[in-house]
């Protein structure tokens, strides 16, 4: 697999300055903007939200970076990253402003729009238990100095920052509390803790009132709200889920009923040539064509390099897209570097509102023999078909270019990935 810029600059870096041998021995290295500068731009070389972007030589060898100052960094074997928690929790319906005309909750096309859309509709209210929020603080704005402890390979490890750069895209001060909150538009497995613990630390520092940690993040009509709380103000590792919950705009009701008409009403199509999904979440395959509706064209080192899919599953999903005929491959017209956009059929799906998005996902998914007869499966019986059972079905419905039986099961997956996601839209 082709490295990345990220990748091919930062050997040269730890080559010309010998950072393996250094953290051997002393256990982590300062380095400076200045010093990366010399080979690609800092800000481009350092930004890892999450642990997939991560560049090869930090992958290997369990490395980590994190800003001490405007111009300096740290780099060590630290614990900078945190999974998110999977728990299958209930949706909230809430209603959006009718009035106004400057604010589309259906085209939310960026963090600060989607936490306006948050504000708007009183989702931060009743996430927080505030019912008097005010927008105070957002924006750059610099760390002040602090210092605070890690988990490294060799114990805690002390970290003093001065005067770092800190982003913050929301803050809700109330009667009680300051809210913080990180905003991302598409889904991911984990977070760079620092993205919270940075601004907590920062205005901890400040305030008087509680400092109140929270991660939004929204796609496909869902806004998903996590609080945190720092256990040990002193201790970057120390974060603890405080609540979680998701809200959706209210824009009609879905139910078995709804989804045995569009299953009935359903046409089988041939199976295109094109290879079978190996994409289990439903809904990051939306996530990505919701990244196409926003940029339309999106290489795949793009997708790699600022969204928390790795090489490999760039590929799995842009697939996936393709087979449902909502993305399509090209090339870039002035780097000649691959990428995907949305197909005729994608811009159509993407214009709907969400309610008719939803059941325009199901009629593509369900045209496909395999995931009709198995859905139809579940419904039947009332519980998903053993993976055995799915192949079978997979076998008879001519899949192209799957030729062994380990490949069967392995995609099998997708299909129970897929139809969780369907049934998890009705209503009971």
């Amino acid at each position: 697999m082709s490295k990345s810029k990220n990748d091919l600059a930062w050997e040269k870096i730890f080559e010309k300055h010998r950072i393996l041998d250094k953290i051997l021995k002393d256990g982590h290295i300062e380095i400076s903007a200045a010093k990366i500068n010399e080979f690609r731009e800092a800000r481009l070389m350092t930004k890892f939200d999450h642990k997939s972007q991560l560049p090869k030589l930090f992958a290997d060898h369990k490395l980590s970076i994190l800003p001490t100052s405007r111009g300096g960094y740290v780099i060590g074997e630290f614990e900078t990253f945190c999974n998110f928690n999977t728990d299958d929790i209930e949706v909230s319906p809430i209603e959006f402003p009718t009035f106004l005309e400057s604010l589309d909750y259906r085209d939310i096309t960026s963090e600060a729009t989607a936490i306006n859309c948050a504000f708007v509709s009183k989702i931060l209210h009743d996430f927080t238990n505030e019912d008097n929020l005010f927008p105070t603080v957002s924006g750059r704005m610099s760390s002040s100095s602090f210092s605070f402890d890690i988990n490294s390979a060799k114990g805690l490890f002390n970290v003093n920052v001065g005067n770092s750069q800190v982003e913050i895209d929301g803050g809700y001060e109330s009667d009680h509390s300051l809210n913080l909150i990180e905003a991302k538009n598409y889904i991911s497995d984990d977070f760079l803790v620092r993205q919270l613990y940075y601004p907590f630390k920062l205005w901890s520092g400040k305030i008087q009132k509680q400092v109140r940690p929270i991660f939004l993040t929204y796609s496909n009509g869902v806004f998903h709200l996590r609080e945190y709380a720092f256990s040990n103000v002193n201790h970057y590792n120390s974060l603890v889920l405080v609540k979680h919950r998701k809200y959706i705009v209210q824009e009609g009701s879905f139910n078995l009923e709804a989804l045995s008409q569009i299953i009935d009403n359903t046409k089988t199509i041939k199976e295109p040539e094109i290879p079978f999904p190996q994409a289990d979440s439903f809904e990051r395959v939306i996530n990505l064509c919701e990244l196409l509706k926003q940029k339309e064209f999106i290489t795949k080192e793009d997708i790699t390099q600022n969204y928390d899919f790795d090489a490999r599953q760039t590929d799995y999903y842009s697939n996936a897209g393709k087979y449902l005929g909502l993305i399509n491959a090209g090339r870039d017209s002035l780097t000649g570097q691959t990428g995907c956009f949305l197909t005729t059929k994608g811009k159509q799906v993407f214009n709907l509102n969400l309610i008719d998005r939803q059941k325009e996902f199901i009629k593509l998914v369900v045209s496909h023999k395999a995931f009709k007869e198995t859905l139809e499966l579940h419904l039947d019986s009332g519980e998903m078909p053993n993976k055995d059972t799915i192949v079978e079905i997979m076998k008879r419905s001519k899949l192209y270019n799957i030729s062994s039986d380990e490949t069967y099961f392995r995609r099998a997956s997708t299909i129970t990935g897929w139809i969780n996601w369907i049934l998890n839209l009705t209503e009971e």
